[in-house]
This record gives C-alpha cells, sequence and structure tokens, in this order.
C-alpha cells in the first residue's frame, strides 16, 4: 500500500500533539513580569517538548522519503511511535509543574526512551520490508547517533533520582546531537538520482 496515508496522519498526530502541548500553558493573572517567574520550568519543559516533537517529525519525514510503500507490520510499528509520543505533554507538563522533581523527570526520560524504542523499531520494519539493499538500509547503517540516544536516555533516567537536572542534561544533549542535520538519507537519495 502507498505510504500518503500514513504521513498525512502521522503529520496530524504530531501537530495535535503540539497544539495539546500549547494549550496547557496557562496564562497567568497579572502584568508584571513576576507572574511569569513560576512559569518558567513549564515553559522550559515545553521549548524542549517541542524541540524532540520537530525531530521526530523531521527524521520521520525524511525516513519516509526513501521508502516506496507500507504494509501491515509498518503500519503498526507507526502507531506504537505516534502512541509515545502522545504521552509526551502528559509527561511534559508533569515534569514542568514539579519545577523537575525526580520522578517526574524520570517518566519523562522513560517517555522519550520508549520513543526512541518506538522509532528504531519503525526503521527496522522499514528495512525488513524493503530489504538490506535498500536506500533506507544503506543510508541509516549503523545508526550511531540512534544507538548513543538509547543509552543517553537511559541513563538519564536513573540518574533523575540522583540528580534531575544532569538528567535532564542528558536529555538536551540528545537533542542536540539531532538538530544537528541528519543528511544520510538525502544524501543517499541524491546519489540514487543522480545515476
Amino acid at each position: 500500500m502507498g505510504k500518503g496515508r500514513l504521513e498525512a496522519f502521522s503529520d496530524a498526530v504530531i501537530a495535535i500533539i503540539i497544539t495539546i502541548m500549547v494549550l496547557e500553558l496557562k496564562v497567568p493573572h497579572g502584568a508584571d513580569f513576576a507572574v511569569l517567574r513560576p512559569l518558567i520550568p513549564i515553559f522550559f519543559s515545553y521549548v524542549l517538548s517541542f524541540i524532540f516533537l520537530g525531530i521526530y517529525w523531521n527524521n520521520h519525514h525524511h525516513l519516509l522519503q526513501a521508502v516506496r510503500n507500507v504494509n501491515g507490520r509498518i503500519l503498526w510499528a507507526n502507531a506504537h511511535l505516534l502512541f509515545w509520543l502522545s504521552v509526551i505533554p502528559f509527561a511534559t507538563g508533569w515534569m514542568g509543574e514539579n519545577n523537575f522533581a525526580p520522578v517526574p523527570v524520570a517518566l519523562y526520560g522513560t517517555v522519550l526512551l520508549f520513543s526512541a524504542i518506538a522509532y528504531y523499531i519503525l526503521t527496522l520494519s522499514l528495512i525488513g520490508h524493503h530489504g538490506k539493499d535498500s536506500t533506507l538500509a544503506s543510508a541509516l547503517g549503523r545508526d550511531l547517533k540512534g544507538k548513543i540516544s538509547l543509552v543517553l536516555y537511559a541513563v538519564g533516567i536513573p540518574l533523575s533520582f540522583v540528580n534531575s537536572w544532569l538528567a535532564c542534561g542528558l536529555y538536551i544533549m540528545v537533542a542536540i546531537m539531532w538538530l544537528i542535520p541528519d543528511r544520510r538519507i538525502e544524501r543517499h537519495l541524491t546519489s540514487e538520482k543522480a545515476r
């Protein structure tokens, strides 16, 4: 089956997730800067989650550019990813409302870890469907960045009980690592067109 519906549905779900997060930002009562101070952790958690969702949306788009079609297994793998992404607003709100306390930070890291695992499962499903010699398989290679991300999340979760800010630092490191554009898929698609 074609990939168009999967792409459109995924785009819509991610847009709704971001909308839910922004609607959770409550307008303070008052007209001076002092009323904004309690919102700083909430806004910071929103920004971090918005960045992560943007990274997933961007990489999901690139991932699907390298495939021709999808099957039922891929649809379920994609739904699995969307499930974990849809939990991000809850984890974001809880972490921000509780000033980055250890348990909410650990839950946030857990949601990020399972989102990354779900994305990895989606890539494996796509490679399994298109073959180990496909453009996608060649472009992803060993996916070192993806594996490092999983390790950093896994370390960040227990670290949040020692120092929640260090755990958040690991989560931010993952975001920074993925903000640097990953051109592997684009390079492979461009080189295939040139042939």
